[in-house]
């Protein structure tokens, strides 16, 4: 296992535009179509099953998967990334509910550890509802293993954001979070991609997290992910006034961004 110290160690890749990475996988999705019903006929039988199980991804929402049983809990540091595309169970040795991509929006999928048994891992996922889990089988050499330093700690009665590495604060920064009527949800996300902003120019990175916004069941022709990004002003400091969103001044994404994917967001 290898451990992910100030430079991030596994694979931070800036996307272009979670539009942009849509229209990708629509692409994508569509090229994969072909073969028609004799391909579907062939297939052996695991295969197929596979294939009909929805994608662990931000766009994705898994009514069977088990919720985080420690939302307020610590982990050990631990993150995952799939060499292939694995099948996650609602137990271990449960029943198939997702497939976890190797890639979310356009960067490396890596998930944090909550629970492990044996070979088996229970991962925090991407996908709705907030707080969804899964286990996936480590056996063999089929995910690369890290150890993340990095926590960040979000408040949001204090309106703050703080970053931890091995148990010591490296910064605090006041933030702005969600209104009252459409809040920043609560409990354990993680960091899930890094995102090149060139449409909007209120933030020049966003960091997309595995929560979405309860409120809003799609939010700018997206599946309604919360993210962590800046905004033009300071209008937003102490201030609940997002559509769910944390903000950030440009210092605190400047570290942020540095952050290994994967890394875990309390958010209280």
């Amino acid at each position: 296992m290898k451990r992910c110290a100030t430079s991030p160690g596994h694979g931070r890749r800036s996307g272009r535009l979670l539009a942009a990475a849509s229209v990708t996988l629509l692409a994508l999705l569509a090229g994969c179509g072909g073969g028609g019903e004799d391909a579907a006929t062939d297939a052996p039988a695991g295969i197929a099953q596979e294939e009909a199980l929805p994608q662990a991804t931000t766009e994705g929402k898994l009514v069977n998967a088990p919720l985080d049983p420690q939302p307020a809990g610590e982990t050990g540091g631990e993150v995952l990334h799939p060499k292939k595309e694995l099948t996650v169970h609602d137990a271990v040795d449960g029943a198939p509910i997702a497939m976890l991509p190797v890639k979310q929006i356009a960067s490396p999928t890596w998930v944090p550890v909550i629970a492990r048994e044996g070979d088996w891992a229970q991962i925090l996922l991407p996908t709705r509802p907030n707080g969804a889990s899964g286990w996936i089988n480590t056996a063999g050499d089929v995910v690369e293993s890290a150890e993340n330093d990095f926590v960040v700690n979000v408040s949001l009665a204090d309106f703050s954001l703080e970053i931890l590495e091995n148990g010591t604060q490296i910064g605090e920064w006041t933030v702005g979070i969600g209104s009252e009527e459409h809040p920043t949800p609560t409990g354990r996300a993680f960091i899930i991609a890094s995102i090149e902003e060139i449409v909007n120019d209120y933030s020049p990175i966003v960091l997309p997290l595995s929560s979405h916004s309860n409120s809003h069941e799609t939010f700018g022709g997206g599946p309604g992910t919360v993210g962590i990004h800046t905004w033009p002003d300071d209008s937003f400091v102490g201030k609940a006034n997002s559509d769910g969103c944390i903000r950030v001044p440009q210092e605190a994404l400047d570290k942020l961004v540095n952050l290994p994917l994967g890394t875990i967001v309390n958010i209280t």
